[in-house]
């Protein structure tokens, strides 16, 4: 079987990334924590690496190639996210991944911090036996889904950016009949509260 990583991210340009935090810490502070959450996902990435025996994309917004390239290196494929809203983006790296004969595919984001290698291995391990695999966010969204079927309906008529994205994708899957393991609910850094708790985890990274 052949597993994919997909990672969705932006090439980190003041004034167009964490746009919610900006009237909180201002455009230059917002780019530097999405800079960094970036690549601490990277990193535990790399672990996971380790052991599992996965490929790692990186679909990104903003920016090119080459740029990605420079920033995060060589190791990865780079790819521009392709759709007019999140779930076409998402539905379209999916897509991509099946047609290239991937069997267990994962997406996450990079706004997760407490999302882990551990967590990451243990999400393709339960592929072996679900349909969906899903992390919810504590705020209602989700940080992490992975499928080894896709149908487009996972990813329309979805509010994104809401507190009813996990709940519309799991009645949605349900619905499909998929069978569903639900990771532990970690915590999305998206608001200027959740600032605090960043600072310290870029802090102990660092150590």
């Amino acid at each position: 079987m052949k597993k994919k990583l997909i990672i969705f991210t932006r090439y980190p340009e003041i004034g167009k990334t964490k746009t919610r935090l900006i009237p909180a810490i201002g455009a230059e502070k917002a780019c530097f924590f999405h800079k960094s959450m970036t690549e601490m996902t990277v990193k535990k990435t790399d672990k996971l690496k380790e052991i599992v025996d996965v490929d790692v994309s990186v679909y990104f917004a903003g920016g090119n190639q080459t740029l990605m390239k420079a920033w995060l290196g060589n190791n990865y494929n780079y790819y521009p996210q392709n759709g007019d809203n999140l779930g076409e983006k998402m539905y379209s790296a999916f897509a991509d991944s099946f047609k290239n004969n991937f069997s267990h595919v994962v997406l996450i984001g990079t706004d997760c911090i407490d999302l882990d290698e551990n967590i990451l291995n243990d999400t393709f391990n339960q592929l072996n036996f679900y349909d969906l695999v899903i992390g919810k966010a504590e705020d209602g969204g989700y940080y992490l889904i992975a499928l080894k079927q896709l149908k487009k309906e996972l990813f329309t008529n979805i509010k994104w950016g809401t507190d009813s994205v996990f709940e519309t994708t799991v009645e949605t899957a349900s619905q499909l009949k998929y069978s569903i393991y639900q990771l532990p609910t970690l915590r999305d850094i998206d608001r200027p509260e959740d600032l605090q708790y960043l600072e310290s985890k870029i802090i102990s990274e660092e150590k």
